[in-house]
């Protein structure tokens, strides 16, 4: 059986040119851009190439300030801690929303296990942050505001821009995860206003185990791993040249075609949005509609587990998530759910719809079907569903 993908959110199968440019690099078979040989100096053109190719990406002007790291995660990690470790001595609070990805959440964490404060501010039912929310909250003692760009579980983006100038204002660094972001949507960082912006090369179609980070110049932040001085002296350790090289491939082909696939994204999550009543009753759309990820849908189907549904769905050639890959194995409810208001048994039934750039129309009415068979055989079966007359 053929499988669909709609779980875009944790992984996007790699475009031809893309895969093309990585072949191509391991058919070079490049050095190591640190050497000082030939073989070095022409990886290290290649490299500054990809970089160039993710700097213009999200419209980073000096290429030095955007890194390479391993991932979003590590990304996020050397963010936070970094800039924590580097201003311990003016502060050691943090400000950060309630519904942030669990690499945020357990960095800040593990940093108030040394010693650190941390303040989550609320969102509101649509799961936004109120800027004037996060003002409050800071205090002489703050060091760094950390809030994503776009949720990965409603898809809800925030007001970013409205938020650096606060801290501008505060001169506090701002740190933004734009994971599921970056290549999805226009991320502009002079326009954002952020200090450093974390990100990663799989949700724009780029290979998994590679990321970046932009962190503006003459902004105070350690370095997390000690060796040499790759990255601009910023991330040491051999850069993942192939991978570095798919991620630039990636971003020069997401750059050309945002429009495009924005376009279509939203108008598949058009269609199962308006067709969805169609199909099944009782159901709680989440996030806001005014401002999510266009490849986004978060459903909580009432009176039945959104893992049923999940391995349900698998069986009929869908597949979908019910929250963050990061935190897939999990009994407990999303926190990100919780925290826009939803009932803990509400929680427990969402499913997360994420379509990529190669699924059709055709494709969102037969989940829809696939849906109905399932959703109506999970609540015969279920004991808090009374079915209408």
């Amino acid at each position: 059986m053929k499988k669909i993908n709609f779980d875009h959110i944790s992984v996007n199968p790699m475009p031809p040119q893309v895969q093309e440019a990585m072949i191509s690099a391991i058919k070079e078979n490049y050095g190591n851009p640190s050497s000082l040989n030939a073989s070095g100096e022409q990886a290290a053109e290649v490299l500054e190439n990809a970089r160039r190719q993710v700097a213009g990406l999200i419209n980073c002007k000096n290429v030095k300030e955007t890194i390479f790291t391993s991932g979003g995660t590590e990304s996020v990690n050397h963010a936070i801690k970094g800039i924590a470790f580097a201003n311990a001595e003016k502060g050691k609070h943090i400000v950060t929303s309630n519904i942030e990805h669990s690499s945020v959440i357990r960095s800040i964490k593990r940093l108030t296990q040394l010693g650190y404060k941390a303040t989550s501010v609320s969102v509101n039912k649509k799961g936004r942050v109120n800027p004037q929310d996060i003002k409050k909250a800071i205090t002489d003692e703050t060091i760094l505001v950390s809030v994503m760009h776009g949720n990965n579980e409603i898809g809800t983006i925030q007001p970013i821009e409205e938020i650096a100038e606060i801290t501008k204002e505060k001169k506090i660094p701002f740190h933004s995860d734009a994971v599921d972001t970056v290549g999805v949507i226009p991320v502009d960082v002079q326009k954002l206003g952020v200090d450093i912006l974390s990100f990663a090369s799989n949700p724009y179609c780029g290979p998994t185990g590679v990321g970046g980070l932009y962190i503006r110049r003459g902004l105070n932040v350690w370095a997390m791993f000690d060796g040499g001085i790759q990255e601009k002296n910023k991330r040491a350790g051999t850069e993942n040249l192939i991978g570095i090289i798919g991620m630039g491939a990636a971003a020069q082909l997401a750059t050309e075609e945002m429009n495009k696939r924005a376009e279509h994204l939203k108008s598949l999550k058009k269609l199962l949005i308006s067709e969805l009543p169609s199909y099944i009753d009782e159901y709680i759309i989440n996030g806001d509609p005014e401002n999510s990820l266009q490849n986004l849908i978060s459903v909580s189907i009432q009176y039945i587990e959104g893992e049923s549904i999940l391995l349900m769905l698998e069986d009929e050639g869908y597949i979908v998530s019910t929250r963050s890959a990061c935190a897939t194995g999990s009994l407990r409810a999303s926190h990100v759910l919780l925290s826009i208001g939803l009932k803990h048994e509400d929680a427990q039934g969402t499913i997360v719809i994420t379509p990529g750039i190669e699924n059709t129309k055709q494709d969102i009415i037969g989940f829809l079907k696939a849906l109905k068979k399932i959703v109506n055989t999970l609540r015969d079966i279920s004991p808090l569903y009374k079915r209408k007359e």
